[in-house]
């Protein structure tokens, strides 16, 4: 479905909230972007349906704009975010005092199965890295990569933001969602990985436009998300968020309490945090069965 353009009435106030979201939270451009097209078609359908100012949309207007998209197949998910980009939106204007109601307060929100993070085997994935042969300096930066996107539960861009001033030996800082810093500890064969890269690779590989960002491309600039996609794909025949996962799990599995966990991803809800713990939960009902002479 085309993203229509917001009513001229709504405009002004989108504005104000997305430059409040990009200045204040620091939230990605692909977040605003998301929120604006978000906001735009909500209030287009109300528009359509008869408001003709932001306090003319009421509940009634919030539930029927859910079952309109659910007519048009979008999925719960979508329908979730939908919403919520709307609530938050009102919620704002009404801790401003810029209108009285929120009208998706009591609007109930689509019930979600959430899946399970994927998480690869420890064996298996450590079996995978060390493979990754380093002789060169392109094997060298893929095995550093993957090591430090492993060893650190690191977002994809958190990785491509790191520069060379944020390797602190056994440690990494790293800049995550809403621009919040943490310091991440790194094993011994991240610490190994990451200095042969900056000893013998990156400096075969940068050009003059690497400036001070840690991982650099074939070309010789700045290694970007996608290129990162790609080394963990071509690598290892998965996705890098596989490799946060994976380490998430891999310490619960290791007897690492949750909310260390929490810290170390840089999760700010420790709700987010908890969804790791099925998985856990569902390796010592493997484990169990697999093991116990009586399961």
């Amino acid at each position: 479905m085309r993203v229509p353009e917001p009513p001229p009435w709504a405009v002004a106030e989108i504005h104000s909230y997305l430059s409040k979201l990009e200045n204040q939270r620091r939230l990605s451009a692909h977040t605003i972007a998301a929120y604006r097209r978000d906001l735009s078609q909500f209030f287009d359908y109300c528009d359509r349906v008869g408001a003709r100012s932001l306090g003319d949309v009421d509940r009634a207007m919030a539930r029927r704009f859910l079952a309109f998209l659910d007519t048009r197949g979008y999925g719960k998910r979508s329908l979730t975010r939908k919403g919520s980009a709307v609530r938050t939106f009102y919620a704002d204007g009404v801790k401003r005092g810029v209108w009285d109601i929120n009208p998706f307060d009591g609007v109930r929100r689509p019930r979600l199965d959430r899946p399970l993070p994927h998480s690869l085997p420890s064996r298996s994935l450590i079996t995978a890295i060390v493979m990754v042969d380093d002789d060169d300096p392109i094997g060298a930066r893929d095995r550093a990569l993957i090591e430090t996107l492993y060893a650190a539960g690191l977002r994809v861009s958190e990785l491509v933001g790191m520069t060379i001033d944020d390797v602190g030996g056994d440690t990494v800082r790293v800049v995550g969602k809403g621009g919040k810093m943490r310091v991440v500890p790194l094993g011994r064969p991240a610490q190994q990985a990451l200095g042969h890269y900056l000893r013998r690779a990156r400096p075969a590989l940068a050009g003059s436009e690497a400036g001070r960002w840690l991982w650099v491309g074939a070309r010789g600039g700045r290694l970007d998300a996608r290129g990162v996609r790609r080394v963990v794909a071509r690598r290892l025949a998965t996705f890098p968020h596989a490799l946060r996962h994976s380490f998430a799990t891999h310490l619960l599995e290791g007897g690492a309490d949750l909310r260390t966990v929490q810290d170390l991803l840089g999760h700010t809800d420790l709700a987010t945090t908890q969804i790791y713990t099925a998985v856990t939960r569902r390796h010592l009902r493997d484990t169990y069965e697999r093991s116990h002479p009586r399961a």
